[in-house]
């Protein structure tokens, strides 16, 4: 299973991929960048053609996106939908299931712990996937949160339905 995580934001879209096996392991991550000076409109079809580049590239199973009930203000979580809005649409039009999590959720799965800090995250993202280096940017490394927390969601999914 291949999965896709995108951490929404309108200047900065971070994602991950990882790949599920007996061992996680990343196949690609970094962060869509776009100029913070074009206006909204133009930012988000810059970031919709990043992602979809990623998606055709990496050839995902299902999305995973990290999913923000609240903003720091109105402008801010106005901003964070759309860019979730551009996500969703890359992913839908490619035919991809989409997974939503939260912050806390993520932060639970991949640290024990629902408060985390980014760096927290990031180091664990880390030791999980084996990886030589912390992502350089926080984008990215809560990207492979997102994916690897909607890998340990699904496979519990699957163990309790087995069960039942």
């Amino acid at each position: 299973m291949r999965i896709l995580g995108i951490d929404p934001g309108t200047i900065n879209m971070g994602y991950g991929v990882v790949e599920a096996g007996n061992d996680l392991r990343a196949i690609d991550f970094g962060t869509v960048s776009v100029a913070s000076q074009n206006v909204i409109e133009r930012r988000l079809c810059d970031l919709y053609d990043g992602l979809t580049k990623i998606i055709t590239m990496s050839s995902p199973d299902e999305v995973a996106i990290e999913h923000q009930f609240l903003g720091k203000n109105a402008r801010t979580a106005f901003a964070i939908g759309a860019a979730k809005t551009v996500a969703i649409l890359a992913s839908v039009k490619q035919g991809l299931p989409i997974f939503y999590y939260t912050p806390t959720q993520v932060k639970r799965h991949v640290t024990s712990y629902g408060h985390s800090d980014k760096l927290q995250v990031q180091k664990m993202v880390k030791v999980q996937l084996c990886l030589n280096d912390v992502p350089e940017s926080y984008d990215a490394s809560d990207a492979l949160a997102v994916a690897i927390c909607h890998i340990g969601c699904s496979r519990f999914e699957r163990w309790v339905s087995e069960r039942n």
